[in-house]
This record gives structure tokens, sequence and C-alpha cells, in this order.
């Protein structure tokens, strides 16, 4: 817990929240994104269009979904389709502005890791949950929003298994591969944010969460950081956005104790 009151996760899904505009699509995942999400619904983005890998389009849930199959998606969403059309007609012809993706390990380039640990995919130290639909969001919508802890275990120089394509090896890996989408605009970590260089394409600290140092970022970092010239120190919570985060978790954790019960 900061000791201005806000947990690090908290942070992570106030900065998530922020960054999504009001009237644009976003392709949404459990956990921090959906999170992040419907919190700038219910704030500054009530024209926020959220859309579940389920088929959930226009989703209003009136708490956090337990799953991609929680029922409050469907009764709340402007319409319910196959699995099939939310890919084949809304993601991959580019139809989505933002898609959320989490990483296992995320390299200098933005690629992600969800598939396994260690270098002999037959045998890996660690089988991750795999990809599910991250490769079509990271190749298709129009930008893409990475949330991730950060250490030197997740930010590594190179991802022991390219589940998902950032920026490949550098400028021009997207263009080449024919992927229609921007790619990794913004990494949202515990610590700050990074976006990538508009030329190399490798990730650049932009961003210090309050308190933050330069230094704790790289020794959380498995490759040499580089720095804006004057990376912006973000905003921190305000009381206003952490009532209404917590109030919607507090929400969530009733109708989990309620289903369960």
């Amino acid at each position: 817990m900061n000791p201005d009151g806000y947990s690090a996760s908290e942070m992570m899904s106030i900065v998530a929240a922020r960054a999504l505009r009001d009237g644009i699509t976003c392709f949404v995942g459990i956990g921090l994104p959906s999170t992040a999400a419907n919190l700038a619904r219910r704030s500054h983005a009530p024209g926020l269009t959220l859309i579940y890998e389920s088929g959930a389009l226009g989703a209003k849930p009136d708490r956090l979904p337990l799953s991609i199959g929680d029922g409050v998606l469907a009764e709340t969403a402007d319409a319910v389709v196959g699995v099939p059309e939310v890919f084949n007609y809304w993601l991959q012809p580019g139809r989505i502005d933002v898609g959320f993706l989490g990483a296992a390990q995320l390299d200098r380039f933005g690629n992600i890791n969800t598939t396994v640990i260690g270098e002999d995919y037959a045998d890996p130290l660690v089988r991750l949950p795999g990809a599910g639909g991250a490769p079509e969001i990271a190749a298709s919508c129009r930008e893409v929003f990475v949330v991730a802890e950060q250490s030197r275990r997740s930010f590594v120089p190179e991802v022991d298994f390219v589940t998902s394509v950032g920026y490949g090896t550098g400028a021009g890996d997207r263009e080449r591969l024919g992927l229609p989408g921007a790619g990794p605009t913004m990494v949202i970590t515990d610590l700050g944010v990074f976006r990538p260089d508009p030329v190399t394409r490798e990730l650049v600290l932009d961003q210090l969460h309050p308190g933050v140092s330069v230094a704790r970022v790289r020794e959380a970092t498995g490759w040499e950081v580089t720095v804006a010239e004057h990376p912006a120190t973000t905003a921190p919570p305000t009381q206003e956005e952490l009532a209404a985060l917590r109030a919607l978790i507090g929400q969530s954790d009733d109708a989990g104790g309620e289903e369960s019960s």
C-alpha cells in the first residue's frame, strides 16, 4: 500500500482507465482490464463500448464480471453474438479501437509471452494458460494497452515464446508481417508507463508513478531501459477515482460471495 493510501494495482487500474476515451470500442479481458474499462465507463467515458470475447457487445455490467461467461454481460449487452463473429467481423477487420492484454513475459519490443517459461517448448519450466484470443487482439486492434506488474522475471530482454507480436525485432516488422493494428502503444506497470519509440519501436520509459525513481525501474527491468528526456509523473489517484474503483470491486466481491453461498 502506498503511503498515500492506494495500492499498486489501484494505480494501474486508474491509469488504464484514464487512457480510455469516450466513444471508442474496447476489447476487454477479465481482471484488471475489465476493472479499468468498467471504471472508465462509470466515470469519464460513459459512451465507451465494451466488447467481451464471449460475444457480449456493448455490455454494461453493474458489477465486475467473474468471467467472460458471466451472465451479467449477456443480460446488459446491446447484442450477444457467437465467438466466431466477434473475431471475424469485429476484431480482425480492425473495428476495435483498443485491446487490453496482460503478459507473463514482455520484451523491449512489446512482444508478449503467455505460453511457456523456458527454452524447451515441449518440456518447459512453467506452462502458462496460453494464447486464447491474444494474438488476434495484438494483431488487429487499432492499438493495444498492456498491463503487467514489473520485475526482471516479467520484463525480459527476449521472451521465451512469442505468443502475441508487439513490434517483433523492431521497426518495420509489423508491416512485414502484415499486421494491421498499431501494436502496443502503452504499457502500464506498477512503476510507470512505457510507450514505443516512434522510430525504433523499442519501449521507452515515458512516465513514472508517484514516488518511483528511474533507478527503481531499471532494477525491475531485464534490459537497459531507454528513458524519455523528461519523463512525466503520473497524477496520483483522486479520492473520487479511488472511491469509484473500490465501490466497483466491492460490488464484485459481494456478487461473488452471493453466488458461492
